[in-house]
């Protein structure tokens, strides 16, 4: 069975600082014409940071797409300093969001984020042999974060309580548990 959609047109009806918004026209297999809205995103990267202590580093912040404070691992988009510099932007994030630095990354997973509507794709690493930056990096304008640390059984118990909504957070969990 074919399942490929033709796409007949396209054109962008928002672009932002963070995403643009595309609606598409296709043509299905069977014939008939359909609509598509996506959400187009830059690459990003997201950080299971595991300290000295053998606990993992967590954010604080508010989300306000889903109004409410949220618990997520250190994460970013890649953007124009990176240059496609995956582990620059790893160890940018984790200097401008935990003020540490990683002495050992390695790549876990690459996924896509909302694949129903967005070409977001993430891909996560574990880091560990973190140490205090140097030199801070200024945080983004509009980011307010707050660090903690917890042990895998406390994340497991945050994930089970619905402490910890966010998929790429609850991934890294998961994988962090995998790892014993």
């Amino acid at each position: 069975m074919n399942f490929e959609e033709k796409q007949i047109e396209s054109k962008t009806v928002y672009a932002g600082k963070i995403i643009d918004v595309e609606v598409m026209k296709v043509e299905l297999p069977n014939g008939k014409m359909a609509t598509r809205d996506i959400v187009r995103h830059m690459p990003a990267v997201a950080v299971l940071a595991i300290n000295n202590e053998n606990k993992m580093i967590l954010m604080k912040q508010w989300r306000a797409p889903i109004d409410a404070l949220t618990l997520e691992i250190p994460a970013g988009k890649l953007d124009d300093r990176d240059q496609g510099d995956m582990l620059g932007a790893i160890n940018r994030e984790l200097n401008e969001e935990t003020r540490y630095r990683s002495g050992k990354i390695s790549e876990i997973s690459s996924f896509y984020t909302a694949i129903g509507f967005s070409d977001e794709y993430m891909t996560l690493y574990l880091a560990t042999e973190l140490e205090p930056v140097q030199n801070e990096l200024p945080q983004d304008d509009d980011e307010n974060l707050e660090m903690i640390t917890v042990t895998l059984d406390q994340a497991l118990m945050m994930v089970n309580s619905k402490e910890i909504v966010d998929q790429k957070t609850i991934m890294a969990i998961y994988y962090w548990a995998t790892m014993k």
